[in-house]
C-alpha cells in the first residue's frame, strides 16, 4: 500500500521532513500499524510517536482515530493539536 505522509509543526522539524512517500509493507492496515511501523525508525520517531507526546492524525484531510482503516493512496497527516484562543 503506498501512502503520502504529511508532517506538520514540531513533527516536520523533528523528523527533518515535511512529508513523504512510503510503501507500507504487507499487515499494516490501520493508522495505529501506521505509527507504530514509523516509530520503530528509533530516535526522533520514536520518541515523537511512541512515547507520551500528544499527536493528531487526519486521514484524507478528515481527522482519525488510530483505529481508522488506511487504503491505498490515502494521504495521513501527522500533527500536534493546537489550541487557540
Amino acid at each position: 500500500m503506498q501512502l503520502q505522509l504529511r508532517y506538520f509543526a514540531r513533527l516536520r522539524e523533528r523528523f527533518g521532513r515535511d512529508g513523504e512517500s512510503i510503501t507500507l509493507p504487507a499487515g499494516i492496515e490501520s493508522v495505529a500499524g501506521l505509527v507504530t511501523h514509523l516509530a520503530a525508525r528509533g530516535d526522533a520517531w520514536a520518541e515523537e510517536l511512541a512515547g507520551e507526546k500528544v499527536f493528531r492524525v487526519a486521514l484524507d484531510q478528515e481527522l482519525v482515530d488510530f483505529s481508522a482503516p488506511l487504503h491505498d493512496g490515502a494521504e495521513v497527516a501527522i500533527f500536534p493539536p493546537v489550541t487557540g484562543g
